[in-house]
């Protein structure tokens, strides 16, 4: 679904958010309270001038609407493999990126992230891995790692990486495994206002992910060893 049928679903025709480049912001009204949006469309690389503008958006509303509930859109395909934003440290500011959404969830608002396209590594650790909760659209596509790419890093076979995934979700891309994980909370399906009512009434105000994975078979043992981790300290 393209961003503008998404926004028209879900706030009505005149919903006020605009496009710049690749970025998306504007400050909407639902069920007649301020929401604050923040996104990325056109499967956006995130490089170091597009990640520092969203931090901006993040802080300008730290500082002129306190406690206003933000909604990331997300459409990545990850960070900008480009010498320049190398060079500037894209790893520092995607890492300020998402400070600045933990410090809004400090600060008391509901930070609520919509892969509603195509979200890949670290363009969706810093966005929708950040937020209270992140919710998808049943036809999103999520990785962080294409197979090819995970059997260089593990120096496991693809072919045995391929088997792996047909039973265990850590090991395959695709929207419903990241709900088996955990990363993603729950499908948005039908009506999509009422899908983000009841986001926005729900929100965790803790780390959830842990726990849903164990619930949901897809990850088994990371809520038991943070458990162990917090136990023995």
């Amino acid at each position: 679904m393209d961003w503008q049928t998404l926004a028209t679903q879900l706030f009505g025709s005149n919903h006020g958010i605009r496009r710049d480049g690749d970025f998306l912001h504007g400050d909407v009204v639902f069920d007649g309270q301020p929401l604050a949006v923040i996104g990325t469309t056109d499967h956006a690389p995130i490089g170091v001038q597009l990640a520092l503008t969203q931090a901006r958006a993040v802080l300008d509303m730290l500082a002129q609407h306190p406690g206003r509930p933000l909604l990331l859109l997300i459409d990545t395909q990850g960070q900008q493999l480009r010498r320049r934003d190398e060079l500037l440290g894209i790893n520092r500011a995607m890492a300020h990126l998402g400070m600045c959404l933990d410090l809004a969830r400090r600060r008391g608002h509901r930070v609520l992230g919509l892969v509603y396209d195509q979200a890949l590594s670290g363009g969706f650790i810093t966005s929708g891995l950040m937020a209270d909760a992140c919710d998808a659209l049943p036809e999103a596509e999520i990785r962080v790692m294409r197979l090819p790419a995970m059997a260089r890093v593990t120096k496991l076979p693809e072919a045995l990486l391929a088997e792996l995934s047909e039973s265990n979700p850590v090991f395959a891309p695709g929207v419903r495994n990241y709900v088996a994980m955990g990363g993603v909370r729950r499908l948005w399906e039908g009506d999509l206002a009422q899908a983000l009512r009841q986001a926005l009434a729900d929100a965790p105000t803790d780390d959830q992910r842990a726990a849903d994975g164990a619930a949901r078979g897809g990850r088994k043992l990371a809520a038991r060893v943070i458990h162990q981790v917090l136990a023995a300290d």
